[in-house]
């Protein structure tokens, strides 16, 4: 498996799209989350700024199947880690962990001192990676964004 950066035609229309079709099917997630993903990744489009900001995809046999958005933060010391997706089939394989490192690697590089990232309860395999990198959590609040019962959380993790 590979992982480039982002910038090949369809890359971020894919990108909305397999997050709509697979958060839909894994956890009932609709519009509201597609709207989102589709906002973060225009955002992206449309200040796209190379020193600070990247996003990667990772490929299997030259299919997508994985994307991972490093942006600015609320501050110039601050990095965003957005829209880690995995397709199913290349779970449990360090994939994950790799764009995680990926974008942490370009955060430093880009001199950012701190990643940000915010995330839903239910996405237990992206916590297990975060914890492992040493992102700790620094808030928890229940939201219906998505789905009834949410508890978004917030973590950091100084670079």
């Amino acid at each position: 498996m590979e992982i480039r950066r982002l910038g090949q035609p369809g890359d971020l229309g894919w990108v909305v799209q397999a997050h709509g079709e697979l958060y839909a099917a894994e956890y009932g997630w609709g519009m509201d989350y597609e709207g989102l993903v589709t906002r973060i990744v225009a955002d992206f489009a449309a200040a796209y700024d190379p020193r600070y900001e990247a996003a990667w995809i990772a490929e299997r046999d030259g299919e997508r199947v994985g994307s991972v958005f490093c942006v600015r933060g609320p501050d110039e010391a601050t990095a965003k880690l957005r829209l880690l997706l995995l397709h199913p089939s290349v779970r449990g394989q360090g994939l994950g962990g790799r764009l995680v490192d990926t974008c942490l690697d370009f955060a430093r590089e880009a001199g950012y001192k701190r990643m940000v990232l915010w995330t839903n309860d239910p996405l237990v395999a992206a916590r297990h990676i975060y914890l492992a990198r040493g992102f700790k959590l620094t808030g928890e609040e229940p939201n219906n964004l998505f789905g009834n019962g949410l508890i978004g959380q917030s973590y950091e993790l100084e670079l």
